[in-house]
């Protein structure tokens, strides 16, 4: 019996207990039952006084029903073997592996992990009723999605275009002719959506498309902003735009090893180094702070400020550094966020987040308080301050802090197939969140007469 059963029963006996109560009560008080010696009384006895420890909520009863339009591979994982004229769909047959070596293409890859949880191993068809329900449940009976054949019963529509990607092997270089390819590619969705009953009906306000890249879907991203989106941050989007009312943030697929064997006596003394970081220090716009850093944080001997350039090597030895290390520094980047606080999540090192805009994933269900310290730009630029926090945090603080990274760290692993409470059923159970909004906002739509008003400055 799984965690969330033996919750579920033992709040059904609660309420039991509760109504028992109440009807003993109610006849107690018109007269009719005297409890005195009665059979009643070792039962009363036993009820708990106490309200029971809070324990976070169970995924609900009821996984999220998504219908994933049949795209060619092209437009997903073609990409990755380069077979990009592959009109066929993805299948769970077909599904490549994620390339082993990618590089930091992988930090990026959220749209990839996305598409797999609907193409899980083992599917088998649900059948209740005459003719079945049209849905295909995976393995793991705890999923918070389930992949559904027909349309008229889909929760959201869920569209697999590699948008981050597309943009990493046909856009990177930004004026390079084959970034046509990247841009092709975004007017050929999007004519296949418009032409979709199932936008058409919602304007696409019921459908998810991953988003994760900085400058993906860059040349019609304002055609799709409807849609629930899967983004890293918000930086390089308008206000107008992308918002935390309907879209998601997912966090970046870490590229150093997880840190699985963490069992070591005393953390807080072996890890030797105050605070870790070694990654690129000339950034753009809030990230102009990390070449402020380097030179603060320069000559201190229980402090690493190293700057390198992505490469297997590098991730190698920043696998090896944020193990060794209390404290992992996460200035922001081009943008607010970057792969680095992941990485420093799922090493178990404290990551100080220096960003003044990040928006952080899953944080309408965890505090992230709890296991990482944040400073302001401006009190990170101050000469000494900040060093002089970290020397003097409290090791009961840090440990705690560090067993609660060992705890959630889970919440930050894409894998396939998929686990429960792993990063994509985390985001799956984000795309419910947002689904409330997105419906409402559809049904306003469909009945106004004129220019919404809660869309007007005040």
């Amino acid at each position: 019996m799984s965690n969330c059963e033996k919750q579920m029963y033992k709040k059904a006996g609660l309420t039991l207990a509760f109504f028992i109560i109440l009807t003993i009560t109610y006849l107690f008080l018109i007269g009719t039952l005297d409890l005195r010696g009665s059979y009643f009384t070792p039962f009363l006895q036993s009820l708990p006084t106490e309200a029971p420890n809070y324990v976070p909520p169970c995924r609900s009863l009821s996984p999220l029903r998504v219908y994933m339009y049949d795209l060619p591979q092209r437009f997903n994982v073609g990409m990755l073997r380069r077979r990009s004229s592959d009109e066929t769909p993805v299948t769970v047959e077909t599904l490549p592996p994620w390339p082993a070596v990618s590089g930091l293409r992988r930090q990026h890859s959220v749209e990839y992990w996305m598409m797999a949880s609907l193409l899980v191993k083992g599917e088998e068809r649900e059948n209740e009723g005459e003719g079945g329900n049209g849905v295909w449940v995976g393995e793991e009976r705890e999923s918070e999605v389930v992949r559904v054949l027909d349309p008229e019963m889909a929760d959201v529509f869920f569209v697999p275009f590699f948008s981050s990607l597309s943009f990493n092997v046909y856009g990177h270089n930004m004026t390079d002719p084959s970034t046509e390819r990247d841009k092709q590619l975004q007017v050929d969705i999007l004519k296949y959506l418009r032409e979709s009953k199932y936008w058409q009906r919602s304007e696409g306000r019921d459908h998810v498309i991953p988003m994760h890249h900085p400058n993906a879907f860059r040349f019609l991203r304002e055609q799709v902003n409807a849609s629930i989106l899967i983004v890293a941050d918000f930086g390089r989007y308008s206000k107008s735009m992308s918002n935390l009312k309907k879209d998601v943030v997912a966090p970046y697929v870490h590229v150093v090893d997880s840190y699985t064997d963490d069992d070591t006596p005393n953390p807080f003394k072996s890890r030797t180094t105050l605070l870790y970081f070694r990654g690129r220090t000339v950034r753009k716009d809030e990230g102009v702070v990390r070449a402020k850093l380097q030179k603060l944080l320069e000559g201190y001997d229980d402090v690493h400020f190293e700057r390198s350039f992505a490469s297997e090597e590098s991730i190698r030895l920043s696998t090896q550094g944020m193990r060794k290390s209390k404290f992992c520094l996460h200035p922001a980047g081009d943008t607010p966020s970057s792969c680095r606080l992941f990485d420093a999540i799922v090493s178990h090192c404290v990551p100080v987040i220096v960003s003044d805009q990040i928006e952080l994933p899953y944080e309408d269900e965890l505090d992230y308080s709890e296991f990482s310290l944040f400073f302001s730009t401006t009190e990170a630029i101050e000469p000494g301050y900040m060093i002089e926090k970290l020397r003097q945090f409290p090791e009961e603080k840090w440990l705690k802090m560090w067993n609660k990274l060992k705890n959630i760290s889970h919440h930050y692993e894409f894998q396939y197939p998929p686990k429960n409470g792993d990063a994509v059923n985390m985001l799956w159970r984000q795309v419910r969140h947002k689904l409330p909004f997105a419906k409402l906002t559809a049904h306003r739509t469909r009945r106004l007469k004129i220019p919404d008003w809660w869309g007007r400055r005040r």
